[in-house]
């Protein structure tokens, strides 16, 4: 039995485990590196192990200190892990998104939990990060881990992450498959990797379909902890220094529902509950698969568990909520009552006034009393969008009755007109609707507005009705 001296010498040494059933009729080897064993549950305990063992010897932290950070959840609970251990006071910023579970880990090791509204620009003052630095900045004391731009990032995986998969492959690893988010962990082993097999290993970057790390438009996403966003009002794109871009030879993006699903079946057919950020990674390594030979072996890294996503990922309801299912019932779904796929959406502008969305409803032969959605601006008139980058839902009909009532409204902004909506998913079940009385609705497909729609109905049963006289597109 091996005997450890503290929790923190429990941190990496991770196993490899050969896929065998998702593998199956694929020609390479592929393992997965659990990195959900590390003594935190994820990856991140190491770089925060490296982050707080730096800032000691750099003297940025000391006794009685507090450790700060803004966070998706992982890389704060191996923080607070580590500083629980070590007696540090820890603070963490993290999005109002995040999986409860995190949030209760987080809480469970002690850390002093601040939720935010994450998704405005980099430069807004109330931007998780902007507000863990005026914390830090304010705190006698105080270090905060910066792991976007810390070197003692990718550092732990160059001395640690790298090193174990070259071991464990008696330095066979061809391709090295990894989801990028600080870029701390694919840089680290990555350079590993390319100087012990000088250069032969290929590095391929796994990234949310949104990220703009792979050429996505930056859009919200639903997997925690993968990619980079981009507010469109942002006034730069600021990458991670922990990124190392030189280093990665190609990037597969993997769309949010393959992320999903494939961590669902990575659970049903291999017994690995892993998390989305582990599905999106190993989405990336079984499509790179597709293309190899039995001369190649793959190794993917699992960042961490799918404990941590019971209530999203791993949950039926949340899953037909979202439009990643198919409907139980199909023809008492949602999707029953749509006559065919959407169209397009109208989506405006969150900054239009009224005016103007008025006019550009008219051009588009919108129906008056179905919602269009105001939404952040990515250069795109139609289409399908996060329901969290949608700031209002408005109707002609209500928009055209404010003017009616004082022309002047026409010159303010649109979105003060704007009406209450709920987020379905297309599989939803009619009778669910009931709960929707008069509302706006937004169906969702894979997790994206896709078709609008009006709940007049609460009550009776009234799903055999023809759609047109129900209001539902």
């Amino acid at each position: 039995m091996t005997v450890r001296e503290s929790v923190l010498d429990a941190i990496g040494y991770t196993p490899l485990v050969r896929l065998r059933r998702l593998g199956e009729g694929l020609r390479p080897t592929i393992y997965a590196k659990l990195e959900f064993q590390n003594i935190g549950g994820s990856v991140k305990d190491r770089a925060a192990l490296s982050m707080i063992r730096a800032a000691e010897q750099e003297g940025l932290l000391s006794p009685g200190g507090t450790v700060v950070e803004g966070t998706s959840g992982n890389t704060g609970i191996g923080l607070a892990l580590v500083a629980a251990h070590l007696g540090y006071r820890s603070v963490v910023f993290a999005p109002a998104a995040t999986a409860t579970e995190k949030i209760r880990l987080l809480r469970a090791y002690g850390a002093e939990v601040h939720l935010v509204g994450d998704y405005v620009p980099r430069s807004h003052p109330g931007h998780l990060a902007n507000r863990a630095a005026a914390f830090a900045a304010g705190t006698p004391g105080a270090w905060l881990a910066r792991q976007y731009d810390n070197p003692a990032n990718p550092a732990a995986h160059e001395a640690s992450t790298g090193p174990e998969i070259w071991r464990d492959t008696a330095g066979g690893i061809t391709h090295f498959v990894a989801s990028v988010g600080t870029g701390g962990t694919i840089s680290g082993t990555a350079k590993f990797l390319k100087k012990a097999s000088s250069g032969a290993v290929q590095v391929v970057a796994a990234d949310p379909d949104h990220s703009v790390y792979g050429g996505g438009d930056g859009g919200a996403k639903y997997v925690e902890g993968a990619g980079h966003a981009l507010h469109p009002e942002s006034l730069e794109d600021v990458w991670p220094e922990a990124f190392d871009t030189v280093l990665v030879d190609r990037y597969i993006r993997i769309t949010d529902r393959d992320s999903i699903l494939t961590a669902r079946r990575a659970a049903r057919e291999e017994g690995l509950l892993i998390g989305g950020t582990s599905g999106t990674a190993l989405a990336a390594a079984l499509r790179l698969a597709e293309e190899l030979d039995e001369s190649h072996t793959v190794v993917v890294i699992i960042p961490d568990s799918g404990r941590n996503y019971l209530s999203t990922y791993f949950d039926d309801e949340w899953l037909t909520s979202a439009g990643f299912s198919d409907p139980a019932e199909p023809a008492l779904s949602v999707g029953s009552l749509l006559p065919g796929p959407a169209a397009g959406v109208p989506i405006l502008p969150a900054g239009l006034t009224v005016g103007e969305a008025i006019q550009e409803l008219v051009r588009r032969g919108a129906d008056c009393s179905l919602p269009a959605f105001l939404a952040l601006d990515r250069g795109t008139s139609f289409g399908a969008v996060h329901p969290r980058e949608v700031s209002a839902a408005v109707t002609l009909r209500s928009l055209a009755a404010a003017v009616e009532s004082n022309p002047r409204a026409a010159f303010s902004p649109a979105a003060q007109q704007g009406e209450p909506f709920a987020s379905v998913g297309i599989g939803t079940a009619v009778a669910d609707l009931a709960q929707h009385p008069g509302q706006l609705l937004a169906v969702l497909v894979d997790g994206r507005i896709a078709a609008t729609a009006r709940q007049p109905f609460a009550g009776p049963d009234r799903s055999q009705e023809p759609a047109a006289s129900r209001g539902i597109i």
